[in-house]
């Protein structure tokens, strides 16, 4: 039951990773920091080529494949976080459950149980409750910054995307190794970003970017996290209905630094909602 841990520690660092990309994209726009985020994650695990090495081919495509959603969910999570307060977009996130539960059920023909059934109810009831609160929260809410729609249906689309990334890493651990997948995947990656910025001709102020403190703890943090995450993949007897559940705790995490960091209002009802679906994620694991 180790995945189960490492699992937690990778939604942990994933709340970090969102109050930190909220830092960075305060200095820098959002193509400056995902170019630079990863070019510098590559960097770090450049070290472990030659463990990476010696992939079948039709692998270099699989990962190459999951390197293409990943860098659309981010296109999508990075506008999305950059325009709306980071403790609605924590919730919001939480999204991905639905999604991934479906591929879960759909493509790796798993079978929910009891308990997993009740959690997930109680996640769809926490994301249900963000829209519906009572009438003196909302008369409370009066001043909360406004979030086009547009930017909730990027935070929506990250979240598919990023439920189709974590079956991938499923399918890909049974043949591969940790150190491979993310070696090539953030190799993939860096160069989707490069080609973006090369044929768009977007202007990219490497020298600012250089110095946002932020982006470098963020590549830091992508790597300890997937690490993490990949490995509790690789292990048999994990279960991808249950790891997406598991990866929620992050939320708790992107609303703490919505009230005490950002100083965002109207955070109250949105533990509440946090908190029901922490229930639904320890009803879960049971």
């Amino acid at each position: 039951m180790l995945w189960i841990p490492l699992v937690l520690l990778y939604g942990v660092l994933k709340g970090v990773r969102e109050i930190v990309k909220k830092k960075a994209l305060e200095k820098n726009s959002t193509i400056e920091v995902l170019f630079m985020y990863t070019l510098l994650s590559f960097a770090i695990v450049l070290p472990e080529a030659k463990a990476a090495m010696g992939m079948e081919m039709k692998f270099y495509f699989y990962v190459a494949l999951k390197s293409f959603v990943i860098f659309l969910a981010w296109m999508c999570s990075f506008r999305a976080i950059k325009k709306m307060p980071i403790s609605l977009y924590g919730v919001l996130d939480l999204s991905r459950v639905m999604f991934a539960t479906l591929l879960g059920v759909i493509v790796m023909h798993e079978v929910l149980g009891v308990y997993q059934t009740i959690g997930l109810i109680l996640v769809s009831a926490g994301l249900l409750f963000l829209k519906y609160r009572p009438r003196s929260m909302r008369d409370a809410a009066a001043g909360e910054q406004r979030v086009e729609v547009k930017y909730v249906i990027m935070a929506f689309a990250s979240c598919m995307f990023n439920a189709v990334s974590g079956l991938l890493d499923k399918v890909l651990m049974k043949d591969i190794s940790s150190s491979q997948l993310q070696f090539w995947y953030l190799f993939f990656l860096m160069l989707m970003y490069l080609l973006f910025v090369l044929f768009s001709r977007t202007p990219v102020r490497l020298r600012s970017v250089v110095r946002n403190r932020w982006v470098w703890l963020l590549s830091v943090l992508i790597v300890v996290a997937d690490r993490a995450l990949f490995i509790a993949n690789g292990m048999q007897d994990s279960r991808i209905t249950v790891m997406t559940l598991l990866k929620q705790a992050g939320c708790i995490v992107t609303i703490l630094a919505g009230r005490f960091l950002f100083k965002e209002k109207n955070t109250t009802h949105k533990m509440f909602c946090a908190l029901v679906i922490v229930a639904g994620i320890v009803i879960a694991v049971l």
